[in-house]
């Protein structure tokens, strides 16, 4: 459990490079989908895909975010 005492300035050293890696790989990933399965897809398939892939790495961004700022508990 010490990971829990962890400085706040290391937990956003980690979580910036948590969030640097998410959104390199999920952006190579939504990319790498959209080649492989859109191509014969028409615009409104397209649109649909990029709205929804664009904003589904929200929700982990948000938990490494949560996880960021979280104050370490003091210790007893």
């Amino acid at each position: 459990m010490r990971w829990r005492m962890m400085p706040v300035r290391l937990k956003k050293l980690i979580g910036t490079l948590m969030l640097i890696v998410l959104v390199l790989v999920y952006a190579l990933a939504a990319t790498t989908i959209a080649v492989a399965r859109l191509a014969e897809s028409g615009p409104l398939v397209h649109l649909g895909f990029f709205l929804l892939s664009g904003l589904l790495w929200i929700l982990p961004a948000m938990l490494i975010i949560r996880w960021m700022v979280k104050e370490p508990k003091p210790r007893a």
